[in-house]
């Protein structure tokens, strides 16, 4: 359970982790008609993304998969998705799956649909495929969590033994041991799977030489594969610290901290802190986050060992050293996540209208709680320090005599005398057990606060596991400002038949109008005018007013503009919710006209 709490802080501020990339845009717009079939669609979104091979899937109105070319960057940008459509898309309403990779790593998908010519008939569900493969998405989650646990543990118990030297670290070295390879499994399955969980495909896939050959030369799989030097390179390093008798050199240190530094940079380097803003300052705020992540909390579990075997003696000089520690890695913590914090949401005002916001304080409310408990186990540490500096009394020097001299009175009370012989004996001399001042009772009540500490630490867990698949506040406060993409905005869409009593192709036909979004406010309007014989037909003037007669407001002209095709404009604004009268005049010639009424509702 205390290894849990090194997801802590490694997951939280930057939570961002789940700064995944958002969409912004696309072109055709999600529900659009339009008149004629575009070349391309395009993707724009709130950071550069990776392409996949099947970043996009298009579907036609037979529900049939379009064919499609090689996804691209859009004139080069690196936050644009591209693809280009064939040269003839036959009338209907298409929708677009894609699937792209923001730039901290992690895969976004979606789906949205644009019509040409005028909508389907028949709105069928299309089957765009799994955003996930259920069981590449749990190993994948599973390997990143034991990723940090066991980082963390092995720079916490490793940075231990440097900083505070206990008198025996062979308790030490089975959880350096353990952590070490659980570090390399992880990341060995983590590179394997990176490929299908882009993709969004079965592990089977992971074996793939094509897909992982993609991998080994995208930016996550070369973080990977540093990674992997580095833990060989740890290997050889502890090992020769293993052989040293003095952990104090410098040169332990140093190589000691480059490595842990190297370590965390491989997660900065492919992960949140690698996409946003102030990328460069987020980095080394992330590095420093992790490191001192596993400096505490991963110092804790080496604490928690030595408090086991340790002696008293030794734990008067270890337990301060560590608590002096804890608290410089604690002002790290909230430094650095503080500013992740903040890049994450942007603004306070987002904290209570966001999922990430509330989140974020849940969360702070937590870590709140889990500081109490490590200053509770401050007041400890300062017992166990005490006694050394108060058992510790100076024994006087003994001045030499001449020979025959009577001998020097002795003090009753100084150690070395009777009294303190019949303490050794087990006489009233010494203190008894599991007084205040008794070592035994100082270590178990240290561990008892320690394990408090682990308890608090699994409530921060849980918030931050669901933190790492939010949103960030930032992003989603940006992308709320375009239209939501992945679903079909709210429509009426109305036929509106003519007849003006002419013989002419135009004298009879239909009117297609699409009224978006049908809501009280501002409201844009297009409109296809098709003929007797099914096809588009061009016509002198078209107009539509909107009435409400219960509320006696109107009429409200749309003032159609001729787009070449068809009618459109995004500026009438409906005031009130009700049903509507829509009036539709249709001009054929300079005498020939119709109009024709239709109800139309106006949510509010």
């Amino acid at each position: 359970m205390l290894l849990g709490t090194v997801l802590v802080l490694l997951l939280g501020g930057a939570a961002p982790a789940s700064a995944h990339a958002a969409l912004r845009s696309t072109d055709p717009d999600d529900g659009s008609v339009v008149q004629r079939a575009p070349r391309h669609v395009t993707l724009t979104f709130t950071e550069s993304v990776g392409l996949l091979d099947d970043s996009f899937r298009v579907f036609g109105p037979d529900q049939h998969r379009v064919p499609t070319g090689e996804a691209t960057h859009a004139e080069d940008r690196s936050d644009t998705a591209r693809v280009a459509l064939p040269g003839k898309l036959a009338q209907g309403t298409y929708t677009v799956a894609w699937r792209v990779v923001s730039a901290d790593s992690h895969p976004v998908s979606g789906a949205f649909s644009f019509s040409v010519g005028k909508r389907s008939s028949t709105m069928l569900q299309v089957d765009t495929g799994p955003a996930e493969d259920p069981l590449t998405g749990g190993l994948h989650t599973t390997a990143r969590y034991l990723a940090y646990l066991a980082a963390a543990l092995l720079v916490g118990t490793v940075a231990f033994a440097l900083l505070c030297r206990p008198a025996r670290t062979s308790p030490l070295r089975r959880p350096v041991v353990a952590a070490w390879w659980t570090l390399l499994g992880s990341t060995v399955v983590l590179l394997l799977l990176r490929a299908p969980y882009e993709a969004g495909t079965g592990p089977a896939t992971a074996f793939d030489a094509d897909a992982l050959g993609r991998t080994l030369s995208g930016r996550p799989g070369l973080a990977l594969l540093a990674r992997l030097a580095l833990l060989v390179l740890s290997a050889v390093f502890l090992l020769w610290l293993a052989r040293r008798r003095d952990r104090r050199e410098p040169v332990a240190l140093a190589l000691g901290t480059a490595l842990a530094a190297g370590l965390a940079l491989t997660w900065a380097a492919a992960e949140h802190a690698s996409a946003g803003i102030q990328v460069p300052l987020a980095m080394t705020s992330s590095v420093l986050h992790l490191l001192a992540t596993g400096v505490w909390l991963g110092g804790l579990v080496a604490l928690l060992l030595t408090l086991r075997r340790s002696s008293g003696e030794d734990l008067t000089e270890v337990v301060p050293r560590f608590s002096r520690i804890a608290f410089a890695s604690l002002i790290v913590l909230a430094v650095t996540g503080l500013y992740q914090s903040w890049r994450g949401l942007g603004s306070l005002s987002v904290l209570g209208g966001t999922s990430y916001g509330r989140l974020l304080l849940a969360k702070l409310v937590a870590v709140t709680a889990l500081l109490l408990a490590a200053g509770y186990s401050r007041r400890w540490t300062a017992r166990i320090a005490a006694p050394a500096a108060t058992v510790r009394t100076a024994v006087p020097a003994r001045v030499p005599q001449p020979v025959g001299a009577p001998a020097e009175p002795e003090e009753p009370d100084s150690p070395g005398t009777a009294a303190g012989d019949s303490a050794d004996a087990g006489g009233s001399g010494d203190p008894p057990s599991g007084g205040p001042g008794d070592p035994d009772a100082l270590r178990r009540g240290l561990r008892r606060s320690v394990l408090v500490e682990v308890a608090v630490a699994a409530a921060v867990l849980l918030i931050t596991t669901v933190l790492t698949g939010t949103l960030p506040g930032r992003a989603q406060a940006e992308a709320a400002r375009q239209a939501p993409a992945g679903t079909l905005p709210p429509t009426a869409q109305i036929t509106v038949p003519y007849d003006t009593g002419t013989g002419a192709v135009t004298g009879r036909g239909k009117v297609w109008v699409t009224l978006d979004p049908a809501r009280v406010g501002e409201n844009g309007i297009q409109a296809v005018v098709h003929g007797s014989d099914a096809g588009l037909v061009v016509i002198p003037e078209l107009r539509i007013t909107f009435s409400l007669p219960s509320r006696d407001v109107g009429p409200i002209d749309a003032e159609l503009t001729d787009r070449g095709g068809y009618w459109s404009t995004n500026a009438v604004t409906l005031p009130l919710p009700g049903t509507w009268t829509m009036k539709t005049t249709v001009r054929v010639s300079e005498v020939d006209q119709v109009t024709v009424e239709r109800p139309v509702r106006i949510a509010p």
